[in-house]
């Protein structure tokens, strides 16, 4: 798993497939250096303990999906694109895209301006796409791009080269952005989901970096879900002690190693190529082998799984669903 089953027993925040982010990726748009492509992934298509398929409506039109941008490197967002999904007649639902700027971006404010109004979200391999205002938008069932031997990571790290993901299938919200519109820095990001409790929005679910969410937090993983970049550092002495089992670091260096990869931001320079950890995260980046390094402390390099295959070279990216 990435992100993905980071609720109870490696299961779904609040019991809900809908509301489990996976994961997220940001990448200069291939061929046009004035534009990116952000990617949320939510909802995947199985459970992991006993697999069995979770349910065929993509998003929940009771929740929000959201993605943050820190523009100026102090863990606040300053932009957020915010997903708003509704029922539409036989089965189907629309999504809304909006983009909130200023003090409100960093709140659960609701409104913005609308980018694109009730694009059809797409349920088969046909990708509906919408455009506005300079944006392409995406949002529907597509291929899981995240690879892992997830079963040999419940079996102690006892890996063997099998990807969980390789038929499964996960909810993408693809945008097309230009790069006008990330501001003039390098951008920090991450997304959440937020659901109405007693007719208020509440945080079910945030998260950046792969993996960690679900491997590190251990008793505050509710605390960490529902937290914000900008408080992480609260978090640090309990993925340090996490650090501390499960690689044989010293207190000092799961200090130092813990402070890495806390606040939980994917740092992103439009301006240079995509390499995770380094800048954004690709669609083929090894997000795994980089975490199970750190985890083990080197002595695991990685679970022997490689990228799909069934990547589009155009928008929406995500290959089309199985």
């Amino acid at each position: 798993m990435s992100h993905h089953y980071s609720g109870p027993d490696f299961g779904f925040p609040w019991g809900d497939a809908r509301l489990d982010l996976t994961d997220i990726y940001a990448f200069p748009k291939p061929g046009d250096a004035a534009k990116s492509i952000l990617i949320v992934n939510v909802h995947p298509s199985s459970t992991v303990v006993r697999p069995e398929p979770t349910t065929t409506e993509p998003f929940a039109p009771d929740a929000v999906y959201e993605l943050k941008i820190d523009t100026n490197g102090d863990s606040v967002a300053d932009i957020a694109y915010q997903v708003r999904v509704s029922r539409s007649a036989g089965g189907g639902q629309t999504a809304t895209l909006l983009r909130i700027e200023g003090k409100q971006a960093a709140g659960m404010a609701e409104g913005g301006t609308i980018i694109v109004d009730q694009a059809q979200v797409s349920m088969g391999r046909d990708a509906q796409i919408a455009e506005g205002g300079g944006y392409r938008f995406f949002a529907g069932w597509r291929s899981e791009p995240f690879f892992f031997d997830t079963l040999g990571a419940l079996n102690n790290l006892q890996f063997t080269g099998s990807d969980f993901f390789a038929d499964k299938n996960v909810c993408s919200i693809v945008l097309e952005v230009p790069n006008t519109d990330l501001g003039s820095k390098p951008i920090g990001l991450w997304a959440r989901v937020l659901a109405k409790v007693d007719g208020n929005w509440v945080q079910a679910e945030r998260g950046a970096r792969p993996q960690q969410a679900v491997f590190l937090p251990g008793s505050e993983r509710d605390a960490y879900l529902a937290g914000m970049p900008a408080d992480d550092e609260r978090f640090v002495a309990t993925f340090a002690h996490a650090l501390e089992h499960s690689g044989g670091y010293t207190p000092k260096e799961a200090a130092r190693v813990a402070r890495t990869l806390l606040p939980d931001i994917l740092h992103f320079d439009p301006t240079r190529p995509a390499s995770f950890p380094d800048n954004g995260r690709t669609l083929t980046d090894d997000a795994a082998d980089v975490f199970m390094a750190i985890l083990t402390n080197g002595k695991i390099p990685g679970d022997g799984v490689g990228p799909h295959h069934d990547l589009l070279a155009e928008f929406p990216y995500v290959g089309p669903p199985h």
